[in-house]
């Protein structure tokens, strides 16, 4: 690879910690609530990553926050092909149509790769270019967003860079989305986009797949077990769910709940509601995402690092079926050395008595 096409999607991932689920058209509320952009400090990894082994590389990318910030902040000297309207006004953002605009400029230069940063639904912004490309362009994301269904991105910022800088050959992969309103609401209703190419490496995530098995043992397991004088934080998804029914809460599905000796404190918590409640100990319950294995990072952004040093223990719970399909667990906090103190070898609690150890990376 020679040239690279980059492309940044500046509000990718600003609903995650606040607990929106998500940022299409919530970007205001977003900021209401505090929220953070975590796009460009992920999009500058990635390229610092590239940049340790492709120094030379062209780089053609978009102005000001879309890809030009990011790009020199790693080392290298861009050539910027398309000027968004916001012209650099960090209170106005850009769209959909300006990452469409971005990556058809792009592949006017004929790029060998185009690198993208955000989540699902720049993943579709960019699929959609490249589905009328007759060169059939590759495509790479760096995740971003909140939710991340799709498996044409690296598992982290730094492995995006890597495969980006390594890969040899592509394959097809599905870009997939979802109904972010349905969602909020607590349904996940995934929609096929696209087909693209994509690098080959063992650092692009697969597609979110679901398990089946019945988790009715590990929860029976889990609240006979439960510690009165602890806090707990449950993430989301049907196997912490499932724990919390047991314990006579109403979960929400895709929210992080607050639980304490019998009183749910606050469901469907953000990140400030969490650190305002909790109380230690602290205990944090999650599932890994099946076939991606993603413990954080993926649709609980509201468990930040801040959150997870809280804890006095992290309880891993998932269905045997559920781990087949994965075989190594994630971790993509933001927060380099939490991510690096979490890694290594873990119970995960799998029955009423039953666990297995797996390697969280």
């Amino acid at each position: 690879m020679e040239t690279l096409g980059f492309v940044v999607n500046p509000i990718a991932g600003m609903g995650g910690r606040v607990g929106l689920k998500g940022t299409d058209g919530m970007v205001e509320e977003a900021r209401r609530r505090g929220a953070e952009p975590r796009a460009p400090e992920r999009a500058r990894t990635a390229l610092e990553t590239l940049a340790r082994r492709k120094p030379e590389l062209t780089v053609y990318t978009a102005a000001g926050r879309m890809g030009e910030d990011a790009a020199r902040a790693a080392g290298y000297d861009p050539i910027v092909i398309y000027d968004p309207p916001a012209k650099g006004d960090e209170t106005t953002d850009t769209s959909a149509a300006d990452t469409r605009a971005a990556v058809e400029a792009m592949l006017e230069e004929g790029v060998d790769l185009v690198l993208f940063v955000g989540g699902d639904g720049t993943a579709v912004d960019v699929a959609e270019v490249l589905e009328d490309d007759e060169r059939e362009t590759p495509m790479l994301g760096v995740p971003a967003g909140v939710k991340i269904y799709s498996s044409v991105f690296g598992v982290t910022p730094a492995d995006a860079g890597r495969v980006a800088a390594e890969f040899d050959r592509v394959e097809a992969r599905e870009v997939n989305d979802i109904d972010e309103a349905a969602y909020r609401e607590g349904t996940v209703r995934a929609e096929l986009k696209a087909v693209v190419p994509v690098p080959v490496a063992s650092g692009v995530q697969s597609s979110k797949q679901l398990s089946s098995g019945s988790v009715d043992g590990l929860a029976a397991g889990f609240a006979e077990e439960i510690d009165p004088e602890a806090t707990y934080v449950f993430g989301p998804g049907s196997t912490v769910g499932a724990i919390e029914s047991e314990l006579g809460i109403d979960p929400s599905p895709l929210g992080v709940d607050v639980w304490r000796d019998g009183e749910l404190l606050v469901r469907d918590a953000a990140e400030t509601e969490i650190l305002e409640i909790i109380d230690d100990p602290v205990v944090i319950v999650v599932s890994p995402i099946g076939g991606q294995g993603f413990v954080f990072g993926r649709g609980n952004h509201q468990i930040s690092p801040a959150v997870i040093e809280r804890a006095e223990s992290i309880e891993i719970v998932a269905s045997d079926d559920k781990l087949d399909s994965i075989g190594t667990l994630h971790v993509d906090t933001d927060d380099p050395e939490l991510d690096e103190s979490l890694r290594g070898w873990v119970h995960v609690r799998t029955g009423r008595f039953t666990t297995r150890m797996l390697k969280l990376e």
